[in-house]
């Protein structure tokens, strides 16, 4: 199934109430051009939790990725037609501890999660930029040799994931002027920015929504969390954010990265989803 026929047989289902199984009717559906996915969790936990997709990991360091293994992917495949859910993106997590700045097997590792994505028909890879690939250094200030290394390992990246139908979407602690001017460096469509809402929000005390209105039509996915507290409890936070999502015309993924404070992580997940779904309605 190629990714337009799969997309569109989504937007049915959706329309039909098939994705949203467990949907109360006291819930209100998200727009049809925002679905809500997780990386906390598998497919069939998802499902159960009402949402749409999940975001696993590419695997752990090793010279071919675990998600480069064909059986791993057939894996998600089955288990994505038993579930009628989606991988969403796959996500880099082990560049926090082998930076794509300065660890020789990176690109190799970008060009293995490239073709996982397209067989995968996932349309975004999460390129983290935390710990040890932090592009700001203590004080605050940009690692301009690493942000160099980073565009020019991304600007050989991008034509391949342009061919693979693939963004490529890097997240970190920066702000949007900041990521602007590195995509501005980079020039490419299928490089964007992977927007963590609390990171730079709650974390660094950015001004998100300022942020995703500089970087419009430049977010390939958003990432949403809040702690240890559900998103509900804070919702002066959150209501300004989603009114800037809006506003700027995204359609695609909302994930979420939330912890679970009742230990139950399905029902938390539905929780949190719920309340995606009410403010984006």
């Amino acid at each position: 199934m190629n990714r337009r026929s799969f997309l569109t047989r989504g937007t049915v289902a959706m329309s039909a109430g098939a994705i949203l199984p467990r949907l109360r009717a006291a819930e209100t559906p998200p727009s049809p051009a925002i679905r809500i996915g997780t990386c906390m969790m598998g497919l069939q936990q998802a499902r159960e939790a009402g949402l749409q997709g999940v975001q696993p990991s590419v695997g752990d360091a090793a010279e071919r990725l675990e998600i480069a293994d064909e059986a791993v992917r057939r894996r998600y495949k089955d288990q994505m037609r038993e579930t009628s859910l989606s991988v969403c993106s796959l996500l880099m997590v082990l560049l926090n501890s082998y930076p794509l700045a300065s660890d020789p097997r990176a690109p190799a590792w970008l060009d293995q999660t490239i073709d996982a994505a397209r067989d995968l028909d996932a349309r975004v890879i999460l390129l983290a930029f935390f710990s040890n690939g932090d592009l700001l250094d203590n004080a605050g200030k940009i690692k301009q040799g690493e942000v160099d290394e980073v565009v020019r390992r991304l600007k050989r990246a991008a034509p391949r994931a342009k061919e693979a139908g693939v963004i490529l979407g890097i997240e970190n602690y920066l702000d949007g002027e900041q990521n602007a001017r590195i995509l501005d460096r980079i020039n490419h469509e299928s490089v964007q920015i992977y927007y963590d809402v609390f990171n730079t929000g709650t974390t660094k005390g950015h001004k998100v929504p300022a942020d995703i209105k500089l970087l419009q039509g430049r977010i390939a996915q958003f990432h949403f969390k809040n702690g240890p507290k559900y998103l509900d409890a804070e919702p002066e936070k959150f209501e300004p954010i989603v009114a800037a999502i809006k506003e700027s015309a995204y359609r695609g993924w909302v994930v979420l990265e939330t912890s679970s404070p009742s230990g139950n992580a399905v029902a938390d997940a539905r929780r949190n989803g719920d309340y995606l779904r009410k403010l984006f309605s």
